[in-house]
């Protein structure tokens, strides 16, 4: 899931999800609240934020708004619940929460169909049988791979939910 946001005044004021890590800023999976932010005239944007956890206060320059949006996301389920997780579980469920068909999925399910034609093609000599089995395990590929997007969205989002509720209300979930 990726957010695009039309100027950096919009950013102010909010809390963000370190995604990239950076030298001299603060580490990916880190909570950051946006301070203050300008708007150069060559287009460049520089922002003042603090860490939430630390206090610490940081300057960050950014070449343009796509590239401040790539280093930083805003995530509310995180930042309300960020004091009851750890940094590797916020960068997990980042990483997971980020992926999209296309950029994740796609190429995989590409390698896969590539690998069941083939197989389909030289491993069976009647005509009819590589399109049938060829066409079947292509569809089973296409539904496993939608089928695991969900699965792996759900699995993090109820481990999440699971970590939050045994340490502030002492609820377990499975």
């Amino acid at each position: 899931m990726a957010l695009y946001i039309y100027s950096i005044d919009e950013a102010v004021d909010r809390k963000f999800v370190v995604t990239k890590s950076m030298s001299g800023q603060a580490q990916a999976g880190t909570l950051v609240h946006i301070m203050d932010s300008e708007e150069k005239p060559d287009g460049s944007i520089s922002v003042s934020y603090r860490v939430t956890e630390t206090g610490q206060n940081f300057n960050c320059d950014f070449a343009n708004l796509k590239v401040f949006c790539k280093w930083a996301r805003p995530d509310t389920f995180i930042a309300r619940h960020y004091e009851n997780l750890e940094q590797k579980d916020v960068l997990s469920y980042v990483r997971i929460m980020g992926r999209t068909f296309v950029s994740f999925y796609l190429p995989i399910l590409i390698a896969v169909l590539a690998l069941i034609w083939i197989i389909a093609i030289f491993a069976i000599s009647n005509i009819v049988a590589k399109i049938v089995v060829g066409v079947v395990l292509s569809a089973g590929a296409v539904a496993g791979s939608i089928f695991l997007e969900k699965f792996q969205k759900k699995r993090i989002s109820m481990n999440m939910y699971s970590k939050i509720s045994t340490n502030s209300w002492g609820v377990v979930i499975k």
